[in-house]
């Protein structure tokens, strides 16, 4: 599945995001836990626009990011409901823009609207393309035993499993001990 590169984006960062979380992190631990650890998730992600760097900030996106791995769980209309509510949250009014070295992407909240708000409004525009191809069923959280990542699928025959290699890896370990013991 192909959606278009901003949508993309916005749902590969939804789920670093919320994969920051410590049933889903690699360590373990709450790796959004400072506003240094957010302003590092936020350069890497190149994400521009406000940002406060702050505890206010930090606890408005952990909200966020609670907020968004409940709606990747959500079925279709349930989805469309929530992302119409982040949407009207914001008074969100879509509008193309250019900046920063990419090409023409969609926006919806101004560059200095707080950052938990622009996350919110560009996974949600992101969410609407999903929902309207009728592609909710790319969006999951691991099949590990032990994971609670969440995944987006864009394989061809969208039948990725585990939100990491590692993940894949443990389950298939664990399948083959089952099997010799048997």
């Amino acid at each position: 599945m192909h959606f278009a590169p901003d949508t993309e984006d916005a749902l590969e960062f939804a789920v670093v995001l919320c994969n920051t979380v410590p049933s889903a992190s690699r360590s373990g631990e709450d790796e959004l836990a400072t506003p240094d650890e957010l302003a590092a998730l936020i350069a890497d992600n190149r994400y521009s626009g406000r940002v406060d760097h702050d505890e206010a900030e930090l606890r408005d996106v952990h909200a966020t990011r609670e907020r968004l791995r409940r709606t990747w769980s959500l079925n279709r209309d349930d989805a469309a409901l929530e992302v119409n509510a982040m949407l009207a949250d914001a008074r969100a009014l879509p509008h193309l823009m250019r900046h920063d070295g990419f090409d023409w992407h969609l926006h919806a909240t101004a560059q200095d609207a707080p950052l938990a708000e622009r996350i919110r409004v560009e996974v949600a525009l992101a969410l609407v393309d999903v929902i309207r191809s009728s592609e909710t069923g790319r969006l999951r959280v691991c099949a590990a035993d032990d994971c609670t990542g969440l995944l987006l699928d864009l394989s061809r025959n969208g039948s990725k499993r585990f939100c990491s290699v590692r993940c894949g890896n443990r389950m298939n370990m664990v399948a083959f001990r089952k099997r010799r013991e048997s």
